[in-house]
């Protein structure tokens, strides 16, 4: 399966000769993204998760065309975009008009990639892939939950077995490591379960004239659980998100981004009033991470 999704990759990038569309957005003139004002004038007082937001540009060729709560990123490359993420199931025509708006066509997407299965990021990628004829790419521990939109039974988040979304077909599937390819794009899958049992966070880099970064989507590392959900129960679980947070904060991290644009400051950093690139970024949003955990621990002994 490794071998196929490394030789669908490269035959994608073969294939797609660049448009002129794509080769504007990967230098910069004949965008349209929206100004921080215009973002923040429609997501004033509004972080849902299907909330519309308009497509703003987050570095060089990295775009935001989620929601006013979610983050879904459009990564424009020479050879074709592409997309990680698909917020909620209603959001998927607003997310279509965002990349639309950004002068890239629908079907110039040609890989679909996921942070984690849970429906707030996945519940949007089965229209996506529909709109747009992508490969969804996903690792093997969240394909079950992708296809099917029902939380896995090892999931904190589970609520019961009715489904969440509908379920998005994978077509094939990606390791730890693994490098997924696309013309000149180079995104590394990095294994951060714990959230979610499928959790994956992405590595790239993207250059802006001769400014380069290296961009790290970092999956969601909040202890969060529902229906009477103990972490204290679950060792297992807890050594597991320990890990992935150690993982994420040893990864090499200019530019941050996560799935809740809240959870790393996002937009106050695209809007200049903080630093939007911080090597210690990756850091520090670990540590967070483990104080909310060890907070949930600590509540959990409390309440026996």
């Amino acid at each position: 399966m490794m071998k196929w999704v490394k030789w669908a990759a490269a035959s994608i990038a073969m294939l797609a000769a660049p448009t002129p569309t794509l080769l504007a957005a990967v230098t910069g003139p004949g965008l349209a993204p929206a100004t921080v004002a215009e973002h923040r004038a429609r997501c004033g007082g509004r972080d849902g998760w299907s909330d519309p937001a308009p497509p703003i540009r987050l570095f060089a060729n990295v775009y935001d065309v989620g929601t006013c709560g979610i983050t879904v990123l459009l990564i424009v490359g020479d050879r074709g975009s592409i997309v990680i993420d698909g917020a909620t199931q209603e959001a998927g025509p607003s997310i279509l008009a965002n990349i639309r708006r950004l002068g890239v066509r629908p079907r110039d997407v040609k890989l679909l990639l996921s942070s984690h299965e849970h429906q707030d990021h996945a519940g949007g990628l089965r229209a996506l892939r529909q709109a747009t004829g992508a490969k969804m790419l996903a690792r093997v521990a969240a394909r079950p939950v992708l296809a099917s939109g029902v939380f896995a039974v090892d999931d904190p988040q589970r609520e019961g077995d009715r489904p969440r979304f509908s379920g998005v077909p994978v077509d094939g599937l990606v390791s730890d490591g693994q490098v997924v390819t696309l013309g000149s794009l180079r995104l590394t899958a990095h294994a951060t379960p714990g959230h979610s049992p499928g959790g994956t966070s992405w590595t790239w880099r993207s250059c802006n004239g001769a400014t380069c970064r290296m961009v790290v989507y970092a999956d969601s590392v909040s202890a969060v659980a529902s229906n009477g959900y103990r972490f204290t129960d679950h060792p297992a679980s807890v050594a597991t998100l320990r890990r992935t947070l150690t993982r994420i904060a040893r990864l090499p991290c200019d530019l941050l981004i996560t799935p809740h644009p809240e959870a790393s400051d996002l937009y106050a950093r695209v809007a200049g009033e903080k630093p939007l690139t911080d090597g210690t970024a990756c850091l520090r949003y670990a540590a967070a991470g483990r104080s909310r955990l060890d907070r949930q621990l600590a509540s959990e002994a409390a309440a026996r």
